[in-house]
């Protein structure tokens, strides 16, 4: 059974091969006219030229952190930190970069085709902006796949490790790389994204009267860049690490359950199945002229759905043949269930087919408080369900799993449940990441003047795109707080395997409330980082775009083009300037409360940091995709109308919205796993120098 690991890269090959396919059949589409091609060009610039200066950053960060491990590792003598981990965070950071570039320069490529595809059918705009999308998809599950199966035969093969204990430990330390970078690029492409966003929709929109994405304001490229830099890249970068750490912690927990390395193959062989089924659905997905809101839906369910369908069926022979558990294919079907249950209630929260977005347009009628009001209120209801729905699933699966009996297996069953629940990431992804295309796409269709009947169908794409991308950060939260649950039992199995002493984890102990008080405040303060971030970058290019109206004639008439470089240049040094503060603040955080609390304190801390940060997450991410469909609701003809005192509320709810969906939201489930990791690799350093061992 042990042979079968080969077909981790089995599996990344098909992912890779379908991800050229379609990336290969999306180029052979026109980009339309030069007015598009130049367009799509300066975005394209754009991208690159942040991405650069951002990898570059990161790149000093990386060779500091890579630096400090391997002085762990071998001044050690390994005794402190496995010799592989220094170099697994190497490859792991890569992987990540390499997830979110390739898929941004594909979406880059994509947004001007789709815009002209779009005047053809909006069936043939759908179909290009999803190919474009599962490229990325693709890209992440099959470098992921990649990334895990070469560790593993590294360490089983090469370094001839036959203990399955011992490899599924330092394979769950490998995940640290791809969190770091994760969160690099979800916080630096999210504060570029929503600061030239935000900056954009209030001087445009609400003080000029000017549609969104109009030629003449100053930041609309610059908003078009970060919907490539952040909701692409970023997004990338962060759903790589979620599939990685979810398959990772289930290594180790298989190995803590006595399966050995029986429980290793089942993840990896669930993830090779997701691919495979996703590539089917990913041919469901199509639809006709002048379909609704409702029946564009339908069409990505459907493809969606069956990839879920079809990885449950073949999951139970598998599970069968490699376990011989049935309890642990119902642990699979609960992370697959529950994450289309997620997916489900985060759309009927988001999209404006529903009740509570209509609700939420309809209070923009007395004003901007009522509206912003409305869309928190409507964010924290939203959370019970998402809770309730990961609860069931945590329970479902630690039992049947047989928990009654061994809590090991049981933990093996939440972890098994996490990658059954990300297993068919390829088409979910997908969904996702068309979104920020048909966002461009619409972008290029305004300023290159294209007919109305365009932008119609950009703007129902993008629209279906707001509430795809809600639905995919629901799905990566939920998926998150599976795998943070699995990486703390793993950081206790580590820590209580390396000390003779029982650790004391009941409430009643301080170091564990502290701790619990330390992980929660993080929670709320790394979000106030966030939030301030895109506050300052924000503020930087309204006083700019303000200046351009003012200081450049004829630029309202048509007769002057904007500086659109100069709101670039601004967002890349903001977005880079402020990104290091809440991403240093997630690493240090953790080890200092070990080196002061102990052990004890740092499982405080996770399990403060897990459970907040799920509940914020959600709340956040639904209350700004809420915000934002109500706006086009309201654009759509509804309360009014464009240009309508309700559309100019609607607009400021949607600016609130933007830094909750884009930036803090889907940052904190990287955080929640991140502080997870980086405990784990540095549980070495707690347990040899704490404060409370001197008391």
């Amino acid at each position: 059974m042990e042979n079968l690991f080969w077909i981790g890269f089995a599996g990344a090959l098909i992912a890779g091969l379908f991800a050229w396919m379609q990336a290969k059949k999306v180029m052979t589409y026109s980009e339309g006219t030069d007015r598009m091609k130049k367009i799509a060009a300066s975005i394209r610039e754009g991208a690159n030229a942040y991405l650069k200066q951002q990898y570059t950053t990161v790149f000093k960060v990386f060779l500091v952190v890579f630096v400090i491990l391997l002085i762990m590792a071998f001044a050690t003598g390994g005794k402190m930190l496995s010799k592989f981990t220094p170099f697994a965070f190497v490859t792991g950071g890569v992987f990540s970069m390499l997830a979110g570039f390739i898929g941004m320069k594909i979406a880059t490529a994509s947004n001007a085709r789709t815009a002209q595809a779009a005047s053809e059918s909006l069936n043939k705009g759908l179909r290009i902006a999803f190919s474009s999308g599962s490229v990325m998809g693709f890209t992440v599950v099959g470098l992921g796949m990649l990334d895990i199966t070469m560790w593993y035969f590294i360490l089983r093969y090469a370094c001839g490790i036959s203990d399955p204990v011992t490899v599924g430990n330092i394979m769950v330390m490998n995940g640290m790389g791809a969190s770091f970078m994760a969160l690099f690029a979800r916080v630096g492409g999210g504060i570029y994204t929503k600061a030239a966003d935000v900056g954009a929709d209030l001087v445009g929109k609400v003080e000029a009267g000017i549609p969104e994405d109009d030629p003449r304001n100053p930041a609309t490229i610059a908003d078009n860049v970060g919907d490539n830099v952040g909701d692409v890249a970023g997004m990338g970068a962060d759903l790589y690490e979620s599939y990685v750490g979810s398959i990772l912690a289930t290594f180790s927990l298989g190995a803590i359950a006595g399966y050995g390395f029986r429980g290793m193959l089942l993840p990896l062989l669930l993830a090779v199945v997701g691919i495979i089924c996703s590539i089917i659905g990913s041919f469901l997905v199509k639809t006709k002229e002048d379909a609704t809101q409702e029946s564009l839906l339908k069409s990505l369910r459907t493809g969606t759905y069956t990839a879920a369908v079809l990885a449950a069926v073949v999951a139970a022979p598998l599970t069968y043949v490699v376990l011989g558990n049935w309890g642990v294919y119902i642990a699979i079907l609960c992370g697959l269930v529950g994450g289309c249950a997620i997916g489900y209630f985060t759309e009927y929260y988001t999209s404006d087919t529903y009740k509570p977005t209509q609700e939420l347009a309809a209070a923009s009628e007395t004003g901007a408080a009522t509206i912003i009001i409305g869309g928190i209120s409507l964010g924290l209801k939203s959370t019970m369900v998402s809770i309730l729905i990961v609860a069931a699933a945590v329970l479902l699966s630690f039992f049947c799993a047989g928990g009654g009996e061994s809590f090991n297996m049981g933990l093996y069953g939440i972890g098994i449940a996490g990658v059954g629940m990300l297993s068919t990431l390829g088409i979910t992804l997908a969904t996702d990441a068309y979104g920020p295309v048909a966002d461009n796409a619409g972008g290029i269709a305004e300023m290159s003047g294209l007919p109305d009947e365009v932008r119609e169908r950009t703007d129902a794409l993008d629209s279906l795109g707001n509430t795809t991308a809600a639905t995919g950060k629901g799905f990566a939260i939920g998926s998150a707080s599976l795998t943070a649950l699995a990486l703390l039992v793993s950081y206790v199995d580590i820590v209580q395997s390396n000390t003779e002493e029982v650790l004391d984890l009941s409430l009643t102990n301080p170091l564990m409330l502290v701790g619990l008080f330390v992980g929660a405040m993080l929670t709320f303060v790394f979000s106030a980082f966030t939030m301030s971030a895109v506050q300052k970058a924000a503020q930087s290019i309204v006083v700019e775009v303000r200046r351009q109206f003012r200081s450049i004639p004829g630029i309202m008439e048509y007769q002057a083009d904007p500086d659109y470089a100069s709101c670039v240049s601004l967002c890349t040094k903001g977005a880079l300037k402020e990104m290091v503060a809440p991403a240093l603040l997630a690493i240090v955080v953790p080890i200092l409360s070990g080196l002061i609390l102990g052990p004890i304190g740092v499982v405080g801390l996770l399990g403060g940091v897990s459970v907040t940060g799920f509940a914020m997450a959600v709340f956040m991410s639904n209350a700004g995709g809420a915000w934002d469909n109500a706006k086009k609701y309201i654009e759509a003809g509804h309360h009014g109308g464009k240009g309508s005192g309700c559309h100019k509320a609607a607009v400021v709810g949607d600016t609130v919205g933007d830094p909750f969906k884009d930036t803090s939201g889907p940052s904190l489930n990287i955080l929640i796993k991140l502080c997870s990791t980086v405990s784990i690799v540095f549980s070495g350093l707690i347990l040899t120098f704490n404060l409370m061992q001197l008391l």
